[in-house]
């Protein structure tokens, strides 16, 4: 494997971002309504936080090591978010990853290219040895994702979140840091030259 120097880190979430990313998440809300966590009746966070709240839970997860909260960039503009969460030291030493993405960019190559970079960060600068992404069956643009990147499918976790109102179905897919020693970001780009794909 190479340095942690060869391995560009994506960029943290900030304060600052609070308007561009409110306004390219409320923009999006259709698109992403289907896919994205619900709080279920009865739950005592009975409502959505707001961006300064948000920000603030992720800052606080990632100065205890739980949580790394990055945004996604596109031609120097805010397009979506990449959350690693669930960070677990010891003999585990894993996280899963969760990602939104502006639908003007979808398709672009621009998601696929942000899960790279956060998985090499977690596997070559912070020593993590496996990360987890789990998608529900029917979102095959969040599937297409892990697939161009060569995740493992694993299996199916029953009702495992509350997604749009209900509790859903998702698929788990994986990867351990031996199985891309050359790093996630250079197979993706491998991945797109081998099919003539252009950006991202």
């Amino acid at each position: 494997m190479g340095s942690a120097e060869a391995f560009p880190s994506p960029p943290p979430i900030r304060g600052r971002d609070a308007d561009v990313w409110q306004e390219v998440h409320t923009r999006n809300r259709d698109w992403l309504r289907r896919w994205e966590a619900t709080v279920p009746p009865g739950s005592p966070a009975a409502r959505r936080p707001t961006f300064r709240q948000m920000a603030r839970y992720l800052r606080s997860e990632a100065a205890a090591g739980r949580m790394l909260p990055f945004v996604v960039l596109y031609d120097g503009h805010l397009v979506g978010q990449v959350t690693v969460a669930g960070i677990t030291w010891g003999s585990m030493s894993s996280a899963h990853i969760g990602y939104w993405v502006d639908e003007g960019v979808a398709g672009r190559g621009v998601m696929p290219t942000a899960v790279a970079l956060a998985a090499d960060h977690c596997f070559f600068r912070i020593g993590l040895h496996r990360i987890e992404v789990c998608i529900r069956p029917e979102n095959m643009p969040s599937r297409r994702v892990v697939a161009k990147l060569g995740f493992r499918e694993e299996g199916l976790r029953p009702r495992y979140l509350h997604i749009d109102g209900d509790w859903r179905d998702h698929l788990v897919y994986a990867l351990n840091a031996e199985e891309v020693p050359e790093g996630l970001l250079a197979r993706w780009r491998v991945y797109r030259e081998s099919h003539g794909l252009l950006g991202g």
